[in-house]
């Protein structure tokens, strides 16, 4: 069994916005040489997430929207009055979809179906450089 670990750095410009990431973890793997296994891509931090998604521009508006539906900005957050800050829901929506995804690897590449991509979310309310920790482990 071999394991492999790199990163994956981004900038993000705005709350909301989408990353797709799928070429860079796709050039992870192919550089790590594992033909068979699973690669993990993680997030440290609290406020982004990442996930799998049909990157479209529908999407890319309806993603947006449903956050706000499901973690509203116009409401008081507890945490936005212990800290003194403005990212409460940010907090809420990165917990609810989570700070990783597993995807499997066989023949040398990601196994995700036609119109599926690996993102990155931007859940703070504003934009920041990310660092993406991604692990392959395999054969």
């Amino acid at each position: 069994m071999t394991t492999f670990s790199s990163d994956i750095r981004i900038t993000t410009r705005r709350e909301g916005e989408i990353v797709d990431i799928t070429n860079q973890v796709a050039e992870e793997i192919i550089t790590s040489k594992i033909k068979d296994g699973i690669c993990l891509i993680f997030c440290p931090g609290s406020t982004g997430a990442l996930s799998t998604i049909e990157f479209e521009p529908g999407l890319m508006q309806d993603m947006p929207e449903a956050f706000e539906r499901f973690s509203p900005s116009d409401i008081d957050y507890k945490h936005n009055q212990t800290w003194g800050c403005d990212n409460g829901r940010s907090h809420v929506r990165a917990t609810i979809l989570g700070p990783d995804i597993t995807v499997p690897v066989s023949d040398g590449k990601p196994v995700l179906g036609t119109w599926q991509q690996i993102v990155f979310l931007e859940l703070d309310t504003r934009g920041r450089d990310r660092l993406l920790v991604v692990k392959i482990v395999g054969d």
